[in-house]
């Protein structure tokens, strides 16, 4: 029933709202007869438009008003068969939706939330618009039954996750820079997964996630300028975390088709920690993670910003003060975004020998640092495991746009593993540039980009050598009797105990591998002393002066072709006086492209 008019307006026009520049303000209702609408739109005194803007038969009317300059307050005067409705307190800016699960809610402490802007507004759950400030998310006023649906309950449910999020700090940073109204209409629902925010279930209206979303940006003119989205933990599991990129790449398609945007900005939040989650979830946490970095290669126009340095105020949310500090961080990534400033990203890696040391240094560079990069305390954050899983890295250092870590493995070791920042579930991080955006939490990436290597041989037939060989230009002979199998339970064939027997000559270890295919290959090996190695009698590699200690992947032989079928490899280590230990093996497929996505190594048999 109408109130006092023949008409009343239902979506796209309210008091205090924030209409989406750049287009016409489209607003809808129902009515009581048929007739031509008209607009009055005044700011102040001044009449700002003044225009017939649409029509009223069977019992709905619709409007569009004509581009209106960004800015106001504005008054809408709008007429029907010589009624009038008033709304009043309209801002004229950018609209965004903010979704996701309990971080972009917000669960950070109150007394940490930011002071009221009259000039960010926000559509709160009861379907109002006001000044924008914390909490923007009240459950127990959310006029949709998602809440009720997803929580199982049958009635509406008070709202336990009522906090500081990162929306109000946002809209506030990014008025400051653009001079802009800005509108934020609150959508987020904490614990929820990428599954329960699927659009296919748009035609289920308010009872479902995505299709509140839509919804709430339909009553709103259906017009925005972007997405800001905080959202992964509760994908981080085995099959969740399998495909994340697949289902963030259908929403924000299908968001793009619901906004009538194609170029509909999105602003995503890379999760941060966790504190008292299984050890073992922690490979699909990480893998949320790398998939957020790399999100913008498969969906344009988004830009992902990193949480991993903010401070928590329980197991999993960010704190207060910090969301206030991510929402300052998305406005300035969301300003480059519209720019076209790309954020800072890796560039490259590169690994140097530190020749004083026998080690290798890994150097990051990264592009598009503002100034350069800093960290509060000694930076921190980056791994690289040794083959056991063990951290070797001792120290990391900043240098302008570089990172430079240095390890405890050799730069052939160093080529074989893998670099992380912000590996693990509760990790410290503190590097940042000066203008406080975070190095984004990466990895594990191949240190010496993809690589096709086998596990090394840890089966051997050991065979004795009593006198050093004068010349090694095919293997030592080992007569039946004289070899012996062994098998070891580490990636070292650690032979010490035979060494320190024999004061001349040495040991010559075999192996057997099998092709199944022809390729190219190059043998990686570890050893401590003289090494001569022959693949199918052929020498493909000879040092004299290899010495102590013995590291995994610290050389490699040439490179050599290996048709299909059976080879042997055969090593030759001198025992130096009993001071060598072992050799490392592993086995490189060098014919393979980046673009392959199965790949046939060698098997050791």
């Amino acid at each position: 029933m109408m109130k006092n008019t023949p008409f009343q307006i239902t979506e796209g026009l309210f008091d205090h709202m924030v209409v989406q520049r750049g287009g016409a303000a489209v607003f809808g209702g129902v009515c009581q007869s048929a007739g031509v609408v008209r607009v009055i739109v005044r700011r102040g005194s001044a009449v700002v438009r003044r225009a017939v803007v649409g029509r009223a038969r069977a019992g709905k009317f619709t409007g569009r008003v004509p581009r209106v300059p960004a800015g106001g307050p504005y008054d809408f005067e709008v007429q029907l068969n010589g009624a009038s409705v008033h709304v009043r307190d309209v801002l004229v800016g950018d609209v965004w939706l903010l979704g996701g699960q309990s971080n972009m809610q917000g669960c950070g402490r109150l007394r940490a939330a930011a002071r009221p802007n009259s000039y960010v507004r926000a559509f709160y759950m009861e379907d109002r618009w006001a000044v924008a400030r914390d909490p923007l998310h009240d459950m127990s006023r959310c006029v949709d039954a998602v809440h009720i649906e997803l929580n199982g309950g049958n009635r509406p449910l008070a709202n336990t996750l009522t906090g500081t999020g990162p929306g109000v700090a946002f809209g506030q940073e990014l008025a400051r820079r653009t001079g802009i109204p800005q509108g934020l209409i609150a959508c987020a629902h904490g614990g929820t997964s990428m599954a329960q925010w699927d659009p296919a279930r748009k035609a289920d209206g308010g009872r479902s996630l995505y299709g509140a979303l839509v919804r709430r940006l339909r009553k709103n003119g259906g017009a925005a300028t972007g997405l800001v989205w905080y959202q992964g933990e509760s994908d981080a599991g085995a099959e969740a975390a399998a495909c994340y990129t697949e289902k963030m790449r259908e929403l924000v398609s299908a968001l793009r088709r619901d906004a009538r945007n194609p170029k509909l900005a999105v602003a995503l939040v890379q999760i941060g920690r966790v504190v008292n989650w299984s050890p073992g979830g922690a490979v699909h946490w990480n893998s949320i993670q790398e998939q957020q970095r790399r999100l913008a290669e498969r969906i344009r126009l988004l830009t992902c910003v990193p949480a991993i340095d903010l401070t928590l105020d329980d197991g999993i949310h960010i704190s207060g003060r910090d969301q206030n500090r991510l929402g300052r961080r998305l406005a300035a990534a969301v300003a480059d975004l519209r720019q076209g400033r790309a954020p800072l990203a890796l560039a490259r890696i590169t690994v140097v020998p530190d020749k004083g040391r026998g080690t290798g240094k890994v150097i990051l560079q990264y592009r598009n640092v503002v100034g350069r990069l800093i960290s509060g305390s000694r930076p921190a954050g980056f791994s690289i495991p040794d083959a056991g899983g063990t951290e070797s890295v001792s120290d990391v250092q900043l240098d302008g746009d570089c990172v430079v870590v240095t390890s405890e493995l050799s730069t052939g070791e160093v080529r074989g593993r893998t670099v992380s920042y912000g590996a693990g579930l509760n990790p410290y991080c503190n590097i940042t540039d000066e203008a406080d955006r975070s190095l984004p939490v990466l990895g594990p990436l191949d240190i010496a980009g993809r690589r096709a290597l086998t596990s090394f041989a840890r089966a051997w037939r050991v065979g004795r050598i009593a006198v050093e060989p004068r010349r090694l230009t095919r293997p030592p002979a080992v007569s039946g009797a004289g070899w012996k199998a062994m098998k070891f339970t580490t990636d070292f064939a650690d032979c010490h105990p035979i060494f320190v027997t024999l004061r001349d000559g040495g040991l010559l270890f075999a192996v057997d591998f099998l092709c199944q295919e022809p390729m190219r290959l190059q043998a990686h090996l570890g050893y401590d002393g003289p090494i001569t190695v022959w693949c199918d009698g052929r020498q493909i590699l000879c040092d004299p002066n290899g010495t102590n200690p013995a590291r995994a992947d610290e050389e490699v032989s040439r490179q050599f072709s290996a048709r299909r079928g059976r080879h042997s490899l055969r090593i030759y280590l001198s025992a130096t006086t009993g001071t060598a230990w072992g050799v490392f093996l592993r086995l490189e497929r060098l014919d393979v492209s980046r673009q392959q996505k199965t790949v046939i190594l060698p098997s050791f048999c």
